[in-house]
């Protein structure tokens, strides 16, 4: 199983989420050990959402804060632009071979 490895694990912020809550008596978890958990890991409420991929509860909002938290990271190594490709149709143009003269 593949595993991420956070060069600072103590410090790396994530974002928890109880799914399913449409269905609540199907639950695993119960929100009150989630947030148990969350808080023993020195998280911040704003890391742990109840959400409802079916109703659409909440899923935008935790996606931005994990973004958002992973933005906030200094990681400027890990950072990748790559060269840019001009796709523009003067681009694609087949150049012509030059004969060598003139």
């Amino acid at each position: 199983m593949p595993q991420a490895s956070p060069r600072d694990p103590d410090n790396f912020p994530f974002v928890v989420l109880g799914n399913k809550v449409d269905k609540e008596p199907e639950r695993r978890v119960p929100k009150s050990k989630a947030q148990a958990w969350c808080k023993s890991k020195g998280a911040t409420p704003l890391t742990y959402y109840e959400t409802s991929a079916k109703e659409s509860l909440q899923v935008d909002v935790a996606f931005l804060q994990a973004a958002t938290l992973a933005l906030s990271q200094d990681n400027a190594e890990a950072d990748f632009i790559p060269e840019t490709i001009d796709l523009s149709p003067q681009a694609l143009k087949p150049q012509k071979q030059s004969s060598g003269c003139c």
